[in-house]
């Protein structure tokens, strides 16, 4: 049995601001989640900490790419190396950050080793890019189209390892049924999306296992599982920075997510987004923190 080794990404560097003259509170979330024994209740190994650069956007106006960029592209490799060195270990990484941006740390980790793909459990696709919908800026909203090569090279070519994932081996899950347009651009990519509607239709559980069967192949090595917290329903999960309606309950979400984890291919998994600024009383850290302790399976003491 793989050991559990939890790293905190405390980066905020992929948001936006809340608030002129705030930063995002999103860099807070390792702190939340060890408050409430995550790493005590997983039996987890401590990986210590991946200390980002500062928050600093300087004089960035719209339409100037990216901000923050040179803080994102020397703090992916720093963060790839940390999950690297464990999964040559034989370790399964618990990453808990942090905003989105995290999870090129991991691709360029996986990068480095083989093929990979990756299964995003997120309410929206992040995939906004030069030439798409939306004006690229943040990439805490972009992470997964720059990680299959869609952005500026700085970003997604570090290393020259440029793209981390190939689209086919892409999986998005728990996406909101109203974001038609989105999925039309996946789906067209081949790369599939499992909306709230689809899994409360066709099974969380069965849906999950039949994915994790696609990594299961000769030509891949496994995948890397993404858990943005905005999957949930503002109801149970209001502390996030885009609480999107008709998301997902915390007992659909645990259901989602442990056949995910029980899979020989699954080698990794992030946690993103939530914010404790946002929660002042700590119930939707304490909900999270149950979520993903229940979904490896482990009970809730």
């Amino acid at each position: 049995m793989r050991n559990i080794v939890v790293i905190d990404a405390p980066s905020n560097l992929g948001l936006r601001p809340p608030a002129p003259g705030t930063v995002p509170g999103c860099y807070k979330l390792a702190g939340a989640l060890r408050e409430q024994r995550i790493v005590q209740r997983l039996s987890a190994l401590e990986g210590g900490v991946v200390v980002p650069p500062r928050y600093d956007r300087g004089d960035w106006r719209e339409g100037d790419g990216v901000f923050n960029a040179a803080a994102l592209a020397a703090y992916t490799p720093r963060l790839a190396d940390r999950i690297e060195h464990h999964l040559r270990a034989g370790n399964f990484p618990l990453v808990l950050g942090g905003d989105c941006s995290i999870q090129l740390g991991a691709s360029l980790a996986l990068r480095r080793l083989g093929r990979y793909g990756l299964v995003a459990v997120d309410a929206s696709a992040d995939f906004r890019h030069p030439g798409g919908s939306d004006p690229v800026g943040a990439a805490g909203g972009e992470e997964v189209a720059l990680a299959t090569g869609r952005g500026q090279a700085d970003l997604t070519d570090l290393e020259g390892l440029g793209p981390y994932l190939r689209d086919e081996d892409v999986r998005f899950f728990g996406m909101r049924d109203a974001f038609e347009d989105d999925r039309a651009e996946l789906t067209a990519l081949k790369m599939p999306v499992v909306t709230v509607g689809d899994l409360r239709e066709w099974g969380a559980d069965a849906l999950a296992r039949a994915t994790a069967q696609t990594f299961e192949i000769p030509e891949l090595d496994g995948f890397w599982l993404h858990l943005d917290a905005d999957v949930l329903d503002p109801a149970v999960m209001p502390a996030v920075d885009s609480p999107d309606p008709d998301g997902l309950l915390p007992e659909e979400l645990v259901a989602l997510l442990r056949p995910l984890l029980a899979s020989p291919a699954c080698v990794g998994l992030n946690v993103t987004i939530y914010d404790p600024d946002l929660d002042p009383d700590g119930t939707a850290g304490a909900l999270l923190t149950d979520i993903v302790v229940n979904a490896f399976g482990e009970g809730t003491g």
